[in-house]
């Protein structure tokens, strides 16, 4: 199994890659102009590393309601299922980007804090891949149960 995580937004889709070892990692986001272009990087995407199947964010609101922007996410997802005819799963998205920004480390540089910077920091799609990361990884642990690291048997 191989999966890609999406994070998806009305101007960038945060992408992130896991496989059956249970580790989500971002990859670079869909950051291209039009929707149409964005599609096309996931084509790329979706060969290069022969995912199986699609995870993407569901906008639940807090009381765990599907609100207005569920609708926009549905429209995405048809769009998923029609171009890759590949397994789409809706997994909660709420406050991923909100843990994503707090885990991003802050850039200290005096020329990080430029109005400028702060647009190409955010044009790049760190947080939204960080998000789709999130969001990965909270489905492979609900579905195989978290990753695991050998355990350090050395004693101490």
């Amino acid at each position: 199994m191989r999966f890609l995580g999406i994070d998806y937004g009305a101007k960038r889709w945060g992408l992130s890659y896991g496989d059956e070892l249970g580790l989500a990692l971002p990859l670079p986001a869909a950051v291209a102009t039009t929707a149409e272009e964005r599609y096309t990087q996931l084509t790329g995407v979706i060969a290069d590393r022969r995912i199986t199947e699609l995870v993407v964010g569901y906008p639940y609101n807090m009381d765990g309601t599907a609100g207005f922007k569920a609708r926009e996410v549905d429209a995405f997802i048809t769009q998923l299922e029609q171009r890759f005819k590949l397994p789409v799963h809706r997994t909660d998205e709420r406050l991923t980007t909100y843990e994503a920004a707090a885990r991003t480390p802050k850039r200290k540089s005096k020329k990080s804090r430029t109005p400028a910077a702060q647009k190409t920091a955010r044009a790049t799609g760190e947080v939204d891949s960080r998000a789709a990361t999130i969001i990965l990884q909270d489905f492979l642990d609900t579905r195989h149960g978290p990753a695991l690291l050998p355990e350090d048997n050395s004693e101490t």
